[in-house]
């Protein structure tokens, strides 16, 4: 080995893909939306904790449930909303299949470069599913206050906050069905969670 050059091999030493089940390769740092399947996004965010795994009940609350929950929400906020944009909605967190879900104070510590691969992983997954690659500001701002409506039940029901402070810190209660809301906060086997994703991921997009 000749001095001061990597004992790995190229490709190893600066490798910024990640393989999928499907086979498929994932650059980070240039994501194409050829390289995109909803099977992996789905199988991926069903085994993502939110809230770091702080949360009640025999399972995980998942990245998968959370997101069908914030449709959910968006549902119940804005109901003549375009079904684009409820499928905007349900893959609004679709980039932690790769990159995890962090919490929101620790991605405010690690700062732009975070957010700058999140937001190129984003618009390539609304490219491959036929949406804008950046939504309009409204409905980022719809989808926004439907997450702070999902994290405001996720926090009372499953982590342990006071209502005080979830409403201090994330606002107000949504208003969801009670029905509606024992289900999607009742956390669910990997297994189902990615079921239901899938199932209303194909409800919305044949819409």
């Amino acid at each position: 080995m000749t001095a001061g050059k990597s004992s790995f091999a190229p490709e190893t030493a600066s490798r910024v893909w990640q393989r999928m089940l499907s086979g498929r390769r994932l650059d980070l740092l240039d994501p194409s939306p050829l390289d995109i399947e909803i099977a992996d996004i789905a199988h991926g965010l069903a085994r993502v904790a939110r809230w770091n795994g702080q949360t009640n009940g025999a399972h995980i609350f998942s990245v998968a449930q959370h997101t069908l929950l914030v449709e959910a929400v968006m549902r119940e906020q804005s109901p003549r909303i375009d079904i684009r944009f409820r499928l905007a909605a349900l893959l609004h967190d679709a980039p932690e299949y790769v990159i995890g879900d962090m919490i929101s104070p620790f991605k405010a510590v690690l700062g732009g470069n975070y957010k700058a691969v999140e937001k190129r992983l984003l618009s390539a997954i609304h490219i491959r599913f036929g949406l804008p690659a950046v939504l309009p500001d409204e409905i980022t701002q719809q989808i926004k206050a439907a997450d702070r409506g999902a994290a405001y039940l996720e926090a009372t029901h499953l982590a342990g906050f006071a209502q005080a402070e979830a409403k201090r810190l994330f606002g107000r209660d949504p208003g969801l069905p009670a029905t509606t809301e024992r289900d999607y906060l009742t956390p669910w086997t990997a297994a189902k969670a990615e079921k239901r994703f899938l199932a209303r991921f194909k409800t919305i997009s044949s819409s």
